[in-house]
């Protein structure tokens, strides 16, 4: 009862003092002393009455009192009974001086007991504002007496040491104030009491510097108000929490209230500079410039420790998500310690000692203690903890794992102890109640998991059998079926009776290997798993199921052999499906190149090893490209389906024919005798695809296409191996294809050196173009009627540096393969259009109607390829109607749309189209009608046999009336004859050219001719 009453009846005695100290001043003396002696008996009072855990603080504070009352009554006598006049130095400054050191002390020992030592961020906080405040106390109180010459160095001394005791006790009460957590009642009267008295200490200086100071007035009541907090706070039971050991985390928080405060003291001193700037009294400036520095590095250095507190922050929040998700994963009690173990090392900073200890304890009452953590001292824990944390004070104590109260009987979990430096634990305190809930959470989850999977695994395992697609039997000793599960008569038809024999369900070739099993399984050998078996449906269709037996004979339970069947007959059907397509070409049903592969390396092993030979064929369909692009790809695939039956009916089921790619075929020649069996085949290949094939479009329609290929033959007996076999079967494909296809060609040495020619002439291509190798040769048209030269064809050879000149067979192949044929074409144009132009200015050259160029489908499709056209008629200055562009037929029928436009704006600016080699492609004649073109050129291979064959010669002659009915020019090509010149222009053909009337002469040669007008 006194305990809680003490304080406000002290403080109703204070005001009786503090009142008679005013009404009778001439006991002031002795009512003086009274009040600051009352005031110490309170302090000592409180000790004795609530007992705090460290009286040393509170001794001191007593000490203050009784010294600043013993100096009050020092300087009272000298002034009131001595009658000294402001008597300044004196003995009574001695007690005076005395009180701050005490103070400050008190301060510093509530500190340590709050908040520990070694906090950087509160200290810095705290020298802020009472660095803001001393530089005041410096301008307003301090430095006044330094400057005052009427003192003597005593008393400049005396004088300063006032102000700067009340800096020091300023700055012990802010870091005190700084302390975070919840501040005790008693914290709170301190910190206003010794506010008083430093307010009170700041207006006796200035009364004392202005000369107004006298006993008796107001400013003795802040002094009163100082005794009687002092009291107040001792007195008051919360007293004991200032010496209680660090009840709150270390790290200050930074509120708005501290910042207004700190960003106030900050301005103290630019506002200082300012009014002795203005008032120009500028007597402090090295000061304050030297306080203006010295804020702005705490500044920097509070800010360092935001920034590195935020990153400790991050990181300690990263290894909780880390360890959250670890602990979802976990699947076991040691797995969760394991992540929690992770976790906790994560959170401690780099190189802090520490040790994390799990041990289990039984809990005994009607709940287990929580998971969140206390702070231990390692002396107060069981012996054995202690001894495993010896070298630390302090601990986290956690309760985790298996914290759960089992309904059976007491507690079991386990107890967490981490244990590290106090100020580190106090860091890691929140982090460390929240990785030890997640670990609780997740071993509880993992506890109910494990409950629930017990109380409902009979009942699961029930309505797994009772739902599975599997068939579930059990059979006695007798293999008679006492069980089967609802599936059987899913997948059986129907529900086999119980007591029916288990080889009923089964086809009997199946018997043997179903016995077989049941007496491995019996017996614990072998293979029981898996097993593949044919049953009976009950309407008799075959079932394909696979089998499994294990032994429960033992088991009370099931006492019998149970057997479990899975339909697995759509399964293999599958993957015997997805095996043949891993094989076998989707197109053709051919074998594909992995299968040919594959019994091209065991054949060539077992030639090795009988020695026998093997051959390899390598088949490309000749101009399979033409058919695609006149035809479309529905024809090119069926004309790849009708030459593999083909190729098939052929060679019959003894030899591997398979399709590799594209238009390309291979056969497997295995056992021959000699290479010239492997010959024959190749021969009998060739023979049976000479003859066009009928392949229909897909739309109805049908037609006649050309299937002759080209093949290559390699054996055993000239390579090594079975990759070698298909390189040179491979080269020697290229060779047949290269002299002139629809043959076959054996692998022989030579023919190696012949490929890497053409390989080399390839790649020397595109350099040849960049290097200016390629001419023009013209050859001349003539009108057949008067043998008068009308026009020239621009023809490209190659001035190869080693080869020599070499012609278009040879390379244009080659150029439309790789690209390089784009190049050449567009060299040509522009050169054919610069020569012709140049020949038309001349006298000789006004005869001349036109130049031919001939243009490849690769050139033509390239982008952009009309205004390469435009560019060269600007470049050379030529006249659109003297180009004629020569085209093949398989151009205008693929992709007509786009070829035609392109070829109608062509036309437009008067360039004319001629169709050249017309009447070789696969295009309808009636094509014609629609086609945009000027002028048909008939191919030599016609112009050949018209001599000979009616047959020719009545085509000849209805390509140049069927031409002459459409308005079309036409042009014989290949005339070496005068026989074939006088037939043609008989039948009405009204131009040709040929050797007749000139070879492929150069521009020069061209030239002469025509100014000679003379017709060779």
């Amino acid at each position: 009862m006194l305990a809680r009453t003490a304080p406000g009846r002290f403080l109703v005695w204070m005001l009786v003092l503090a009142t008679a100290f005013y009404a009778f001043p001439q006991f002031s003396t002795y009512i003086w002393a009274a009040i600051g002696l009352s005031a110490a008996a309170a302090v000592l009072i409180g000790i004795r009455l609530h007992r705090p855990s460290r009286r040393l603080p509170w001794w001191l504070l007593a000490g203050v009192l009784v010294s600043f009352t013993a100096g009050d009554s020092t300087y009272n006598v000298l002034v009131d009974h001595l009658h000294r006049d402001n008597p300044f130095p004196s003995l009574a400054d001695v007690p005076y001086l005395a009180v701050y050191p005490m103070l400050a002390a008190a301060l510093l020992i509530f500190i340590r007991a709050r908040s520990g030592s070694g906090n950087r961020a509160a200290l810095l906080d705290a020298l802020l504002p009472t660095l803001g405040l001393g530089l005041l106390s410096w301008v307003f109180l301090i430095a006044p007496y330094i400057r005052d010459a009427d003192l003597s160095v005593l008393e400049k001394l005396i004088s300063v040491a006032y102000p700067l005791g009340d800096v020091l006790a300023l700055a012990m009460l802010l870091r005190l104030f700084i302390v975070p957590g919840r501040r005790p009642r008693a914290v709170i009267i301190l910190g206003v009491g010794v506010t008083g008295l430093l307010v009170t200490d700041v207006l006796y200086g200035l009364r004392q510097l202005a000369g107004t100071w006298a006993t008796g007035g107001p400013t003795d009541a802040g002094w009163v108000f100082f005794y009687t907090a002092i009291g107040v706070c001792a007195l008051h039971p919360s007293m004991t929490q200032l010496t209680v050991d660090r009840q709150s985390d270390l790290q200050p928080q930074v509120g708005g209230r501290r910042i207004l405060l700190m960003s106030v003291a900050a301005l103290i001193a630019p506002v200082l500079l300012v009014i002795e700037d203005v008032s120009d009294r500028l007597h402090d400036g090295t000061v304050i410039a030297v306080a203006c520095a010295t804020m702005f590095l705490l500044v920097i250095g509070r800010v360092v420790d935001l920034l590195r507190a935020q990153r400790e922050a991050g990181a300690r929040e990263r290894a909780l998500r880390e360890a959250g998700s670890t602990l979802v994963a976990a699947a076991s009690e040691r797995d969760a310690a394991d992540a929690l173990s992770r976790a906790v090392a994560d959170l401690v900073p780099q190189g802090e000692p520490h040790h994390l200890y799990f041990v289990g304890e039984t809990f005994t009452g009607d709940t287990a203690p929580g998971h969140l953590a206390e702070l231990v001292r390692v002396a107060d824990l069981p012996a054995g903890v202690a001894a495993e944390l010896a070298g630390f004070e302090c601990a986290l104590h956690a309760v985790v794992l298996g914290a759960g109260k089992d309904p059976a009987g007491p507690a079991i979990g386990k107890h967490a102890y981490l244990a590290a430096s106090p100020e580190c634990l106090h860091t890691l305190r929140p982090s460390f109640d929240a990785l030890m809930a997640q670990g609780a959470l997740a071993v509880g989850r993992m506890d109910l998991t494990d409950q629930i999977s017990r109380r409902s695994s009979e009942d699961y395992f029930r309505t797994l059998v009772q739902s599975a697609s599997d068939v579930i039997l059990i059979v006695d000793d007798e293999q008679r079926i006492r069980y089967f599960s609802p599936s059987a008569e899913h997948v059986f038809g129907a529900a086999p009776p119980v007591g029916t024999p288990l080889t009923g369900l089964f086809a009997g070739t199946e018997h043997a290997e179903l016995q077989d099993l049941l007496t491995r399984a019996g017996q614990g050998r072998g293979r029981h798993d898996g097993v593949d078996l044919t049953a009976v449906r009950a309407d008799g269709r075959l079932l394909q199921v696979e089998c499994g037996c294990r032994d429960l004979r033992d088991d009370p339970t099931v006492n019998g052999l149970v057997l479990t069947l899975r339909d697995v007959t759509e399964r293999r059907k599958l993957e015997n499906d997805l095996t043949h397509q891993a094989f076998h070409d989707g197109l053709t049903g051919l074998a594909n190149r992995v299968l040919f592969q594959n019994r091209l390396e065991h054949a060539a092993m077992r030639a090795e090893n009988d020695g026998s030979v093997i051959g390899v064929l390598f088949i490309d369909l000749d101009d399979f490209k033409e058919v695609n692009d006149t035809l479309g790809h529905a024809v090119g695939d069926q004309l790849l389906i009708a030459a593999g039956q083909h190729i098939t009916r052929t060679l019959g089921p003894m030899y591997t024919v398979a399709r590799t790619g594209g238009d390309e075929f291979a056969v497997l020649v295995e056992q021959a005798d000699t290479p010239s069996e492997v010959d024959d085949v190749a021969a009998r290949i060739v023979a049976a695809l000479s003859v066009p094939i009928e392949v229909g479009d897909g739309t109805g329609g049908s037609h006649m296409v050309s299937a002759t290929v080209s093949v290559g033959v390699a054996t055993s007996a000239e390579a090594a191996g079975a990759g070698e076999l298909q390189r040179q079967a491979d080269l020697a494909m290229y060779v047949a294809k290269g002299d002139g296809k629809n043959a076959w060609r054996r692998y022989r040495n030579a023919l190696h050196s012949g490929v890497v020619e053409r390989l080399e002439l390839r790649a020397a291509l595109h350099d040849a173009v960049a290097a200016g190798q390629f001419v023009v040769r013209y050859q001349p048209m003539v009108e057949l009627a008067g043998a008068e030269l009308v026009g020239a064809e621009a023809l490209v050879r190659w001035q190869h540096p080693v080869r020599g000149l070499l012609s278009p067979d040879q390379f244009i192949d080659l150029a439309e393969e790789n690209g390089a044929i784009v190049a050449i074409g567009n060299l040509v144009l522009r050169e054919a259009l610069r020569t012709f132009a140049g020949w038309r200015t001349t006298p000789a050259g006004q005869s001349l109607r036109y130049v031919s160029v001939n243009v490849s489908a690769r050139q033509f499709r390239t982008p952009g390829f009309v205004d390469q056209v435009r560019d060269a008629l600007a470049e050379s200055g030529a006249r659109p109607e003297w180009l004629v562009l020569e085209i093949t037929e398989s151009l205008v029928l693929r992709d007509a749309d786009k070829v035609w436009a392109d070829l109608r704006e062509l036309r437009s600016w008067g360039v004319r189209i001629a169709i050249d080699d017309f009447g070789t492609g696969y295009s309808s004649l009636s094509y014609l009608r629609q086609m945009p073109v000027d002028i048909l050129k008939i191919d030599k291979s016609f112009i050949d046999d018209t001599m000979h064959s009616e047959e020719q010669l009545a085509l000849v002659e209805a390509i140049v009336s069927l031409a002459r009915t459409l308005k079309l020019a036409v042009v014989a090509e290949g005339i070496e004859y005068q026989q074939q010149h006088d037939l043609l222009h008989r039948l009405g053909c009204p131009y040709g050219q040929g050797y007749l009337f000139g070879k492929p002469l150069e521009p020069a040669d061209l030239f002469d001719l025509l100014a000679d007008t003379v017709v060779v």
